[in-house]
């Protein structure tokens, strides 16, 4: 079967053929219809080769859709022609954190499709346990699909502070691509924020708009100056980055309020800067990662009601890895989605 892997240090991707793989017991082969490309996987590409923590080569790929083609033995709970998306935080299933649900949190080190075993970018993929797989039913894959990370991502983060998105709050969303302009439409469905959208040149802030942001503004050193401007000198009660470096991190914690909250999202590699005199009084900063299987069930349903869309840009297989260029050059106006 095709299979895109991660095969050298340093290397592009490479489309290669595998052998389809058999599942063992208590797992589920699924035959994919839809695979969502991250740029956690262009952070996996960029790893040195020293302290790598991944087995190499490595099918990319952590946002499957698929259809379950073949059980394995002992494995229940879903029918052969189920079509179902799969949650990407496999957890040890026995911790306190697997216990409360949080797999995404995991104590003994969670592992993921495309992060660690083989993902869904291919024809063909194992998943672990059933406990993995939630059903869609009549989804469009290609939509679904990126609602295991690009909508669970940004949703796991608004409802860890959405108590501070009370009426006549401000929300800033800094970064509108894949999991930004997510996040701007369930700011819009879960709160009545006024959302504020950070990004970079005209075509990204009319996406912005254009996916419910009220606001724009460009990324820049003078932004946070222009949130306090529209706040009245206060600043915005939530700042969620989904950028993740040092100059983003440095417009987050100057454009939130004395006793709000910044939520670091983006793997840019860069960090908040936070201190007693260095960020506002009794700021909350934190990160999230991922989140629970159950979030990723409302959203599910949420998707069913039109709540929330996923734009997405769609490649076939073969063109997976002009997916990854475009990917990599920010040509991807939502989520590149590959179909096998």
């Amino acid at each position: 079967m095709k299979a895109v892997q991660y095969r050298a240090f340093g290397q592009r991707p490479e489309l290669v053929e595998v052998e389809k793989p058999s599942p063992g017991p208590g797992e589920v082969l699924l035959r994919i219809t839809a695979s969502g490309l991250c740029h956690s996987d262009e952070v996996v590409m960029s790893f040195p080769e020293e302290g790598y923590p991944y087995p190499m080569p490595m099918t990319l790929g952590h946002e499957p859709a698929g259809v379950v083609e073949q059980l394995g033995e002992g494995a229940t709970g879903v029918e052969v022609g189920d079509s179902v998306i799969v949650y990407g935080c496999w957890g040890c299933g026995v911790c306190t954190m697997c216990a409360s649900g949080r797999e995404n949190l995991c104590l003994t080190g969670m592992v993921s499709p495309g992060l660690g075993v083989d993902g869904a970018m291919a024809e063909h993929m194992i998943v672990d346990s059933v406990r993995h797989l939630v059903p869609i039913g009549d989804l469009d894959p290609v939509r679904a699909a990126s609602l295991t990370d690009a909508a669970l991502t940004p949703y796991e983060a608004i409802k860890k502070v959405q108590h501070h998105l009370l009426g006549g709050s401000t929300a800033v969303v800094i970064g509108a691509g894949g999991l930004g302009h997510v996040a701007i439409q369930l700011l819009r469905t879960l709160t009545s924020a006024r959302v504020i959208a950070l990004d970079v040149g005209d075509e990204k802030l009319a996406f912005a708009k254009e996916v419910g942001a009220h606001e724009v503004l460009e990324s820049n050193a003078d932004a946070a100056g222009k949130v306090k401007e529209m706040t009245g000198g206060v600043g915005a009660d939530v700042v969620f980055d989904f950028v993740g470096i040092d100059p983003t991190g440095a417009t987050a914690t100057a454009a939130v309020r004395v006793a709000g909250a910044v939520v670091v999202v983006g793997a840019g590699g860069g960090s908040a800067k936070v201190g007693l005199l260095s960020a506002p009084y009794d700021v909350e900063v934190r990160t999230s990662l991922w989140g629970r299987r159950s979030s990723l069930i409302e959203l599910v349903e949420m998707a069913k009601r039109g709540e929330i869309r996923i734009e997405t840009k769609e490649y076939p297989i073969d063109d997976a890895l002009q997916a990854y260029a475009d990917l990599h050059d920010g040509k991807v106006r939502g989520r590149a989605v590959v179909v096998p």
